[in-house]
Order: structure tokens, then C-alpha cells, then sequence
């Protein structure tokens, strides 16, 4: 596919990108992104042509959310390799490897980062043209791009089926159109069950130490007009022993395939509020997400600096000096607290094992 059918296809979403995370500039060559560390407070876009720069928005924060990760990785290969000065086609691969690893060291967590990286790779691997490493390169990218905002909006129509009329929801972190390429995963479903015309009320964790729940999810709800109420982390347990909310709805950054999920610190532990007080806990994400493998500890879980939970959003200390800290980006919810994962492919019910290897081998 030519670069400018994948330039028509990209203008076919737009319809769908009511907000833009991350959108290529066909014009001047270069990735532009929202950076999410501003949000609320101000709307402020990025742009670069240097794959280092993309790499440490990501490792930043400027970018997040594991779709989101993956679309700008994928992007910053294609730009260290269309960029090279390289005339021969084994130079220009020994420097494409060299980003790869660049990027793939940002965040270790985020599946989705090494599924996309390994494509662009890929396709251009065994290639022995230089022009046609870089058309090919760029043109991964670009589909990588397409098939998340499509794929999150088809796994919007199939999850809105499990959300009811009236439904409440609790949801963690951030999984709207800013942790992906522009629709959502968790948030999506919740996204098109309300362009579906349900009654809708979600409770927001805040999401400590970044609060992406109170900053980005609460800032992308009040754009869509779909009522919310902002809640402390702790707060789940009382919500559903009080049947305030009916379901809990989150995302996930890595999933096994049997089922556990790795997801933003405190997503466990509103899965086990939700399993005490009898309701069910959902994950949505894209297939893309899924590790082929059945071990968790498998599973490496980011630690951040310390400084973020010894401060608020690195500008207010909040506890002593000398206070130790320890920061885990992620934890892990095993496969008895997860009603169901919803994919762009179906949803996956247990016994997860034998469901997710079926929707993996399903074309889409």
C-alpha cells in the first residue's frame, strides 16, 4: 500500500479522533503528539523527526498508554531509518538497530512497544534497497497507526454489548483516545457506549503518583460530555459494597495467554474490591497487547523514581525528607478476578487459555 492510500485511509478516521494524540504530518515528515504531562492545565503539542526525541517522550511520560507507545515507537524506527544518510542497505539496518534499541529500552512494561517495533522491523529486514527500506519502513508505521484507532473502535462496538443501559463504572488510569493512537481501549467501550445512547456514570480513580485518572481520563470524559465523578484509589471498596457502580472497566499493558493482566499500579487491588463486593471486572485491549506466554513472571514490572510518590507531579513534596519510597509503574491481576477480556477480535471468557489462542488465530 502506497503512502498516499495510507494517507486517504488515515483522513477516513478522522470522524473518530474527536481528540489527536499523535498524528504524522505528511507535509513536513514528522511526528507530532499531545504531550499528556500538561493535561488538564495546558493542550500542548510536540513534534520531532528524531527518533531520540520520541524515545524519551515515551520514557517521559509525554506519550503513554501501551497502544499509544506502540503507534509512537513504530514512527520513531521509521524516522531513524527514512532520515539515515546510509546509501547502502547494511549500513542503513545497523543503524535502524541501533534505534531499536534505543526505543525499546524506554518502558519495559508496555507490550505493545516491542509488538510494533518488531513489525517495521520486519518488513524491511531482509530488503536490499535502500529506497525501499525507507517507503517500506514508513508505510508499517502508517498502517500500525490505521490499525489501532480501527481496531479500538471495533473493540468499542463488541464491548459495548457487556455495558448495560444505566450502567455505573469504575475505571483506573487512563485508556481513552490519549493512551492510543485517538478512540480508546477501556474508555473506548465506554466512549461508544455512550455515542450508542446509554445513561452512563463513571467513577474515575485519580491514579496515583501521576493521576492520570483525575488529570486525563476526568479531561477526556468532560470533552465527550459522558457524566463522571472523580474518586480517591481507595475508595472502590465502599463503592461497591454500597452497589454505587455495577462493573469495573480497565485496560491493560500486557496480557498472558492465560489471562493475567499487568496494568497501572492499583488495578489489582480494584479488581479484589470489585470480586468482594460481587461485581465484575473487565479488561479491554488490543490483541496487539497480548505476550505469548502463560508465565507472569514473564511479566517485567517497571519501577520508577520514587520521587514521583514523594511529590506531586514532581512539584510539591508531600512526606519527610529522607522518606524511602517504592514505586512499581504496574501490577499484575490474575485470571480468577477477570470476568472477561474484550479484544478487537471478541471477547475472551474463561478458561482464557484455549479463548485467547482462538481470537489470536482469527484474521482480522
Amino acid at each position: 500500500m502506497k503512502n498516499v492510500d495510507i494517507r486517504k485511509e488515515i483522513d477516513k478516521l478522522e470522524g473518530f479522533l474527536s481528540i489527536k494524540p499523535l498524528y504524522w504530518d505528511f507535509e513536513k515528515g514528522e511526528l507530532f503528539w499531545i504531550d499528556t504531562r500538561l493535561i488538564p492545565w495546558q493542550e500542548t503539542y510536540r513534534s520531532t523527526k528524531d527518533y531520540r526525541r520520541i524515545a524519551e517522550a515515551i520514557k517521559e511520560m509525554e506519550i503513554r498508554g501501551a497502544p499509544a507507545i506502540g503507534v509512537a515507537a513504530s514512527y520513531g524506527l521509521a524516522l531513524s531509518i527514512i532520515n539515515s544518510k546510509s546509501r547502502k542497505a547494511d549500513e542503513l539496518l545497523k543503524e535502524a538497530e541501533s534505534a531499536y534499541y534505543i526505543l525499546s529500552s524506554t518502558r519495559p512494561t508496555a507490550y505493545n512497544l516491542f509488538w510494533a517495533l518488531k513489525r517495521v522491523w520486519n518488513s524491511i529486514s531482509d530488503l536490499e534497497d535502500v529506497e525501499e527500506i525507507k517507503e517500506k519502513a514508513l508505510n508499517e508505521a502508517h498502517k500500525i497507526y490505521v490499525e489501532d484507532v480501527k481496531n479500538n473502535v471495533e473493540m468499542g462496538k463488541i464491548g459495548s454489548k457487556i455495558v448495560e443501559n444505566n450502567a455505573r463504572i469504575v475505571t483506573h488510569c487512563n485508556t481513552g483516545a490519549l493512551a492510543t493512537a485517538g478512540f480508546g481501549t477501556a474508555l473506548g467501550v465506554i466512549r461508544y457506549s455512550h455515542l450508542e445512547g446509554k445513561n452512563l456514570h463513571v467513577y474515575v480513580d485519580e491514579t496515583r503518583p501521576l493521576l492520570q485518572g483525575a488529570r486525563l481520563t476526568a479531561w477526556e470524559l468532560k470533552k465527550e460530555g459522558i457524566p463522571f465523578t472523580l474518586v480517591v484509589d481507595g475508595a472502590s471498596g465502599l463503592i461497591f459494597s454500597r452497589s454505587m457502580a455495577n462493573m469495573a472497566l480497565v485496560g491493560a499493558d500486557r496480557i498472558t495467554l492465560n489471562g493475567y493482566i499487568a496494568n497501572k499500579i492499583g488495578t489489582l487491588n480494584l479488581a479484589l474490591a470489585a470480586k468482594h463486593g460481587g461485581k465484575p471486572f473487565y479488561v479491554a485491549a488490543p490483541t496487539s497487547t497480548i505476550q505469548k506466554t502463560e508465565n507472569p513472571n514473564d511479566i517485567l514490572i517497571e519501577e520508577r523514581s520514587g520521587e514521583e510518590i514523594t511529590s506531586i507531579m514532581g512539584k510539591l513534596r508531600i512526606t519527610v525528607d529522607g522518606a524511602l519510597s517504592y514505586n512499581p509503574a504496574f501490577d499484575i491481576t490474575p485470571p480468577e478476578l477477570i470476568e472477561a477480556i474484550i479484544t478487537e477480535k471478541g471477547i475472551a471468557k474463561k478458561p482464557f487459555l484455549g479463548e485467547i489462542k482462538s481470537l489470536l488465530s482469527q484474521p482480522f
